[in-house]
């Protein structure tokens, strides 16, 4: 695999994103952190982003999720997805031509990044001129390629699937809108024109979740949406419609492993 490294263009990072050229492109966000909100749209070469700081949330068709530092968001090519920045992101990543994404998942996934992926796209970001690489290099290349093969999961990605009957959507949108609703389950099913059981059937049917617990993700992902803006615990926890503080830091700790602030400030693995 012949792949030359390249830094951030002047255009910006969709400036790399052509099926021709090098099986791997890379890049780092250096400077001025990436800020703001995209248009639904998709990518020719698929996509790995790292988040060293900041925030985003990612929605495709088939879910939401966000990426929080140390964590690196799979994007497959062609997959139509918008991406809202929450706090200015700065990081790196790596575009992968669609011949290469053969062993990559088919589904956009979040992943978790390594220190020897990093390493590798820093050392690479120096060879960004040339148009061949030497066999030394082209090694460490191969090795950068096998470290995103074998990406994991982290234990915990927030992730949120929707679903399809209209009914179920309306709900999930105005949960999405306004998470600290606490209206419960059986006026939800008031409002969605159907019975609490069907409700409750249909959504873990659509979802794979329960209602309770695709709500709860819900609330998961507005918190560090807003944690990650600096938000107070005290502020999120009545945001999200919990009686006390302590009961959200309680969720937040069963559903994450561990606190608010100390999973924001993870080390990567």
């Amino acid at each position: 695999m012949n792949a030359p490294i390249r830094t951030l263009p002047p255009q910006g990072i969709e400036g790399l994103d052509d099926p021709r050229g090098p099986p791997l492109i890379a890049y780092m966000v250096e400077g001025k952190p990436i800020t703001g909100e995209t248009d639904w749209h998709h990518h020719l070469r698929g996509q790995f982003m790292y988040v060293e700081s900041g925030m985003a949330c990612v929605r495709t068709h088939a879910g939401v999720w966000a990426i929080t530092p140390h964590r690196v968001s799979w994007m497959p090519p062609g997959v139509e997805h918008t991406v809202r920045i929450v706090d200015p992101i700065t990081g790196w990543g790596v575009w992968v031509a669609p011949e290469a994404t053969a062993d990559l998942p088919a589904k956009p996934a979040m992943l978790r990044g390594s220190d020897l992926m990093r390493a590798l796209v820093l050392r690479a970001v120096d060879w960004a001129h040339q148009d061949h690489l030497n066999d030394a290099q082209q090694r460490l290349m191969d090795v950068l390629m096998d470290e995103m093969c074998h990406a994991h999961e982290p234990d915990n990605p927030i992730t949120l699937p929707m679903p399809d009957d209209r009914r179920l959507l309306h709900v999930a949108e105005a949960l999405l809108a306004h998470p600290g609703d606490n209206r419960t389950r059986e006026e939800w099913a008031t409002t969605a024109g159907l019975s609490t059981r069907s409700l409750t059937r249909r959504f873990r049917e659509e979802t794979g979740l329960s209602f309770v617990q695709w709500r709860q993700q819900v609330r998961l992902g507005h918190a560090l949406e807003q944690l990650g803006q600096g938000a107070a615990v005290t502020a999120v926890a009545d945001a999200m419609g919990y009686a006390s503080v302590s009961a959200f830091v309680a969720m937040f700790r069963r559903s994450m492993g561990q606190s608010p602030g100390k999973y924001l400030s993870l080390d990567p693995a």
